[in-house]
């Protein structure tokens, strides 16, 4: 299948997104299928407002639309709600195609963090863009359900993977830091809620590893703690496996991509109980802790099986999610004809 893809995000940006469609995007490549992937990189481009690291493409409708005709999709998937999303919609909505989406951000609650938009208003603008698509991809049970209670429909499953050999055990030693080290890995930015992590009073190392804007806020504030920067992704396994326990402070994701790469590392996690946690840690105790305190679920998560962890991430295939995708996917219609 000939398959298109939207997405304002993509590479170089580092995120969830770019991994999950990357992975994606590989796994389908080795079956067969012809993916192209538009991003941003390929228009004039603005930095985002309060993110300027992401850059957001500038009035990208025609471009994209001699794109979609050059390539001829069979589908078409729009990734995110952005610039680029939204040409793509338009697009497909003007010549009557179906097209599936993804909500792969809480993008109201973001909203409402830095720019104190009501999420009444961005869960209306959310609705409005999902719901004209044929099918909505959702990472867990939990985020649909509670999407389906704020009207979105057309709700479909598309779940997450790990690299289990890139993140595995490792020997411990590569950290010569006092332990227990308690590991946050991601960006370092304010929706990440990693102050609640920060402020904590632990034994030990608080370690942070990533980039983002609040980081060298966050240095000046929290000398006790390490923050590592940016990593490679060799480093980076390293990193996970010297870790006695993972610490995921966010309430905003809808699933959280490191919360697998930990448990393949063989790391226990702690988090609060909410979307993404609920549904990878939730049901197996025995590989973390969930709580309202987080200090509490750093303390219920040290010491769970490694093996435990290992052997759950191994069930998280890219293969598995991939095949996910593809089935969720709807065929044009009418098909756009190949471009001669």
């Amino acid at each position: 299948m000939r398959i298109l893809i939207v997405s304002d995000a993509w590479h170089p940006q580092v995120n969830g997104v770019v991994r999950t469609l990357t992975k994606t995007v590989e796994s389908l490549s080795r079956q067969g299928h012809v993916i192209e992937v538009v991003g941003p990189g390929e228009f004039r481009r603005m930095p985002c407002p309060t993110y300027p690291e992401i850059e957001l493409a500038i009035l990208p409708y025609r471009a994209l639309v001699r794109r979609i005709e050059a390539f001829a999709p069979e589908a078409i998937h729009i990734a995110t709600e952005g610039p680029l999303g939204l040409a793509a919609r338009r697009y497909c909505t003007r010549h009557n195609f179906a097209f599936t989406t993804a909500y792969h951000t809480k993008f109201p609650e973001y909203v409402e963090e830095r720019a104190r938009v009501p999420l009444a208003w961005s869960y209306a603008f959310m609705r409005w863009f999902h719901n004209g698509s044929a099918g909505m991809m959702v990472a867990t049970q939990s985020l649909a359900d509670s999407l389906a209670a704020r009207g979105f429909r057309n709700l479909r499953t598309w779940s997450r993977g790990v690299d289990t050999e890139r993140f595995r055990p490792r020997d411990k030693a590569l950290l010569d830091l006092p332990r227990p080290i308690h590991l946050y890995a991601g960006r370092v930015v304010v929706d990440k809620n990693i102050e609640a992590f920060l402020k904590l009073d632990l034994p030990g190392t608080k370690l942070v590893v990533g980039i983002g804007p609040q980081l060298e806020e966050y240095r000046a504030r929290y000398p006790e703690a390490v923050f590592a920067g940016y990593l490679e992704n060799g480093a980076l396994a390293g990193y996970f496996a010297a870790a006695d326990v993972f610490v995921f402070p966010s309430l905003t994701d809808t699933f959280g991509l490191v919360l697998l790469e930990a448990l393949a590392s063989g790391v226990p996690v702690a988090a609060y109980p909410v979307t993404g946690p609920l549904d990878v840690i939730g049901p197996h105790p025995e590989v973390g802790c969930l709580h309202d305190d987080l200090g509490q679920a750093i303390k219920g998560a040290l010491g769970k099986s490694p093996q435990a962890c290992r052997e759950l991430a191994l069930s998280y295939s890219w293969d598995a999610c991939s095949a996910q995708f593809l089935q969720n996917l709807t065929p044009m219609r009418p098909a756009v004809k190949q471009a001669a």
